[in-house]
Order: structure tokens, then sequence, then C-alpha cells
């Protein structure tokens, strides 16, 4: 038996014991996958129209006196394109290249040396970037069993770049753990700051060369890639304006949630009681993990569950555009000068993006019925 697999034998064994929810309730009308209602946070609210914001303690952290919006910004336009107002947070400067001088990036698959190692990065750009444009970055994180690669065509980012206009950097991972990124409890603190190096050196190279926003970068990760995602938004917080977790989280089996002083809002989504992995461990409770945490920091949060297992989630986006356009509308309505706690979305509702299965506010979404598109896969 490979040292992996004896490791991996030992580490599930104890899952249920260290796991940070209950396990779901097969008899739980809702399908969610929930925590018991003793363990629930805001479970009370029901699901939240678009066009009232709620009135749940945990759906609607406490607001302070920054003024508010009056409403969206005129349609194709963002908040991440508004001016930063006077005295907002501003993020941490770029950190400066490990490696000296940065390599030259080019759109498409780049050789990336980072740590005295050369890694992989798949860098995603508008067609055309206008004069004195300035562009909100992401960082997507892939799966087990996935690359960087099929990221980009199930994410459909070539469609989503043109439409909303950013740019995406999507890393390969090393090759060397079994969940792909240093997530779960086997992985050494040594090899936690390796990856973490990795990240800053993508972002001082990608922003020394091209029009980066730095008021609107945000990280997603998918699966095992969502796990790395939830804890590089508490590891290098100081740059990131929002993130999301998709079948994604933190705490049994994966390492514990790190909180940010920069509290920024998130989406947390995930496929009911049956999201797992190879059947090792449930990636419902590390998604509801994650949510208890973020309403522990007063920190605002779209609560999704498309019930359809570790499946795609089955969006049904309008013609012409991309599925996951709901998460660029996101990332580019929350740059990191939002007050803590605060969205846009308490005073507008939530965009005509958003399917009905989401919500504002952890316990809040109602989850989906129906087909799915497809199998549970890892």
């Amino acid at each position: 038996m490979s040292r992996w697999c004896l490791c991996l034998s030992l580490l599930f064994g104890l899952a249920a014991a260290t796991c940070g929810q209950p396990a779901a309730d097969p008899g739980d009308p809702d399908g969610g996958g929930r925590p018991t209602p003793d363990a629930a946070v805001g479970s009370e609210g029901g699901a939240v129209a678009a066009d009232a914001a709620p009135t749940d303690s945990a759906a609607a952290p406490p607001r302070d006196a920054s003024p508010r919006l009056d409403g969206p910004p005129p349609q194709g336009s963002y908040l991440c394109s508004q001016p930063v107002p006077t005295g907002a947070p501003t993020p941490s400067p770029p950190p400066a290249y490990s490696g000296g001088t940065c390599p030259l990036l080019v759109p498409g698959t780049n050789v990336f040396p980072s740590g005295g190692v050369n890694r992989e990065l798949i860098l995603v750009l508008p067609t055309t970037i206008g004069a004195g444009e300035s562009l909100p970055l992401t960082f997507l994180w892939h799966t087990t069993g996935t690359s960087a690669d099929v990221y980009l065509e199930r994410g459909e980012l070539t469609t989503a770049i043109e439409q909303q206009r950013f740019i995406a950097v999507l890393p390969e991972d090393k090759g060397d753990l079994p969940f792909r990124w240093p997530v779960s409890l086997l992985e050494s603190q040594a090899r936690v700051d390796e990856e973490l190096r990795f990240f800053d050196d993508m972002l001082a190279c990608v922003t020394q060369q091209f029009p980066v926003n730095l008021q609107c970068v945000s990280s997603n990760g998918v699966s095992t890639g969502g796990l790395w995602a939830s804890l590089l938004q508490g590891l290098r917080g100081d740059y990131l304006a929002s993130f999301f977790s998709l079948s994604g989280g933190c705490g049994g089996v994966i390492k514990p949630y790190p909180s940010p002083a920069h509290r920024s809002p998130a989406i947390v989504l995930w496929g009911g009681p049956n999201d797992g992995c190879l059947g090792l461990f449930s990636l419902a409770n590390t998604s509801l993990d994650l949510e208890q945490h973020l309403v522990a920091d007063g920190r605002f949060l779209i609560e999704c569950i498309h019930n359809c297992g570790h499946a795609m989630p089955p969006f049904e986006p309008a013609p012409g555009e991309s599925s996951f356009r709901m998460l660029w509308d996101f990332a580019l309505n929350h740059p990191f000068w939002l007050p803590p706690g605060y969205s846009p979305y308490l005073d507008w509702g939530l965009p005509s993006s958003y399917p009905s299965w989401c919500a504002i506010g952890a316990g809040n979404a109602v989850p989906r019925t129906g087909a799915c598109l497809g199998p549970s896969e890892c």
C-alpha cells in the first residue's frame, strides 16, 4: 500500500470523530444537508426575494454608518468600475516576486517558476484591453480529477471574460498531493507556505504586466479547489475582495478556518446532503462549517444549494450569457472598499442571474428540486 493510501485511510478513519458539523439528517424534508436545529446558523429565515432585504439576524450582519448605494450601477457597469470612496479600506500592495524578475506572461498556458519549481498557470484576458481600462482579477482553483484547462472550458470563461471584462488566472496543481492543494490535516505548514508563495508570485507578476484593479481581486474554487479557496481567503485576505466556495469549505479532516482581518463577502454553494468526494468526507458539512465561521465573523454571504450532489451546478443562464455569470456578477460588485458585513445586494436584492435556490444569509436558501445535469464526480 502506498504511503498516501495508508495516510488517507488513517485520516478518514477519524473523519466521523473530527468533523466540524453533524451529518445531514436523511429525513430532513428540505434536502439541504443542514445541521440539526441547535447547530444551525440563521435557519429561521425563508427564501429572500429579489426585491427585499433579509431581516434574519444571520442573513443581515450589523451595518455601519457608511453611505448606502441608491441603486445598481448602469447596465453593463459594476461597482468595481466606480471610484473608491475617500477613506475606504484598501488592499495591501501586491507582493514582490520571489524569483526576482517576473517571467513574461502570455494568454494561454504559461510555465511559471515559483519557489525554485516550475509551475503552470493558464492566463485568460479579454481580446482587447482599452486605454486606461483597469480590470478585475480572479484566481480559479480546479478540483481533484480535473485540471486548469477543464475549469476553463466548463466555466465558459472565454465568453464570461469578453462579456464582463476581467482577467482570470487558473493555476495548475503541483502534482504531489492527493487533493491537489494543501488542504487536509496531512499537509505540513511548509507545504502550505509553498502554495501561498505560488499565489503571491502569480499576483505579483500579473499585476506588474497587466492593468489590474487591485480593489477587485477575488478567488474561486470547486471541490478541493474550493477547500483551498476557503483557506486562502483567510491566509491572504489582505489582497482578496471576495471569494466563492463551490462544494468547498473547512473543518473536520480539512484544515480549520483562518479568520482574516478583512471580512470579505462570500458565496457558499454546495450540492445538498449527498455532496461528497470519493465517499471520504462530506462537502455539505465542510460548507456548513465555513458558513458558521463567516457568520461569526459578521461577513456577508450568499448561500446556494443545488441538490445535485457533487455534480455541475444546474445553472440556467439567459441566452448568450455564460453559465456562471452570477459568480462574476458577485466578484465585480464587491470591491475591497465595501464596509465589513455590507453588500449592495442588501439594498438591491439579488440580481436576475441568481437562481431561486440561492438566498442571502446562512440557512436561507431553499434547496433546488428537479433533474440534474449529470452524475456526481470528484
